[in-house]
């Protein structure tokens, strides 16, 4: 059993809140900015019904826009923060903070090296967000910086000391190429508080930029619960590498030596870039749990419909809530990347227009 004191919340436990980080208008989702913010603020308005919305913005002029909008929209001041700091990208799964709790309950952020999913793309400023949050006085516990380079979308977890992730992601050599398989156990048992890992060897999606990370692929709905993406057309490319990952999922056991109960998710219609033909990485099981409801990706697909009875049976006690990100997966992404839950206790208390500064 691992020794650590402190243990990696899951998804479920209740939260404060949920963090975004808003696109620069010069940003990658320049030409897409209208599209990529109206889908922003249907998550924030969904969530703000049930919990708070911390929002990283990258200006003075954006966030007094921001405020207007959502007071337009009816979302109480109490339930929204608008801090204004800068960052390269949107995708507050990767590069906000890992939420761990100790034995008493208190609790810790756990602020990992971001860069830019093993150096492809920018992110210098997005890896300083979490602590440049910190220094706007946002945090109502503690911040530990850590060197080792993880991404929140790289790992999920049962909250009871069991981690799932992938191969492909954790052990590719532009992460952390100086540290061999259980090294890495070590530090993510001595850091979470985990004593099992299971790692999948197989599943990819095209178009995805972060080497399969495991909320693109598999999730756990509850301990004793995952969904994943199945892919039942023999003709399309990813048909062996998920029928393995299947495969994978149906042999691997819960603690007392059970299968874990298995809810596959359909597979889309196959979504291509308009400028430059691209396969898009649209999967359904990049949703987001949040307290009380769960926030589905939808694309216009027939199998919208499909995927959101097949999470009402994972979520029986739950709200639906679909959210279309058409938009969002051309920068090859979907609702989960994000998105990053804060747990409860880790916010402060703060005002919607408090005069946090770049």
């Amino acid at each position: 059993m691992t020794t650590s004191t402190y243990r990696l919340l899951p998804e479920w436990h209740p939260q404060d809140g949920i963090q975004l980080t808003w696109p620069r208008p010069d940003g990658d989702w320049q030409a897409l900015l209208g599209g990529i913010e109206g889908t922003l603020e249907r998550i924030a308005v969904a969530v703000t019904r049930h919990q708070r919305v911390l929002i990283s913005v990258p200006d003075n002029a954006t966030r007094t826009r921001l405020a207007a909008t959502f007071d337009a929209y009816g979302v109480p001041e109490g339930q929204l923060r608008l801090c204004v700091v800068s960052s390269d990208d949107t995708w507050a799964r990767d590069h906000g903070p890992i939420t761990v709790a100790d034995e008493t309950g208190a609790l810790q952020l756990l602020d990992y090296t971001f860069t830019g999913w093993g150096g492809k793309f920018p992110a210098a400023r997005d890896n300083r967000l979490t602590q440049r949050l910190a220094e706007a006085g946002v945090w109502n516990c503690p911040v530990s910086p850590r060197e080792l380079v993880l991404e929140g979308g790289a790992i999920e977890t049962d909250g009871d000391g069991t981690l799932l992730t992938t191969e492909a992601c954790l052990l590719n050599p532009n992460r952390n190429p100086h540290m061999t398989r259980r090294q890495l156990e070590q530090q993510l048992e001595k850091d979470l508080g985990v004593d099992r890992v299971l790692w999948l060897a197989h599943g990819h999606l095209e178009g995805d930029d972060t080497d399969s990370h495991i909320d693109t692929l598999a999730r756990f709905c509850n301990p004793t619960t995952i969904a994943y993406v199945r892919c039942d057309d023999p003709t399309d490319p990813h048909y062996p590498a998920l029928q393995a990952m299947e495969q994978e999922l149906q042999a691997f056991r819960q603690r007392n030596g059970e299968p874990y109960r298995l809810i596959p998710l359909p597979w889309p219609q196959a979504c291509y870039a308009p400028d430059d033909g691209r396969r898009l990485p649209a999967t359904y099981a990049n949703f987001l749990i949040i307290n009380g409801a769960v926030l589905v990706p939808t694309y216009g697909d027939p199998a919208d419909v499909i995927a959101l009875n097949a999470l009402a049976v994972a979520f029986p006690e739950h709200t639906l809530i679909p959210i279309e990100c058409s938009h969002v997966i051309r920068q090859h992404g979907s609702l989960h990347c994000l998105t990053m839950q804060l747990p409860r206790g880790t916010l402060a208390t703060a005002h919607q227009t408090a005069e946090e500064s770049s």
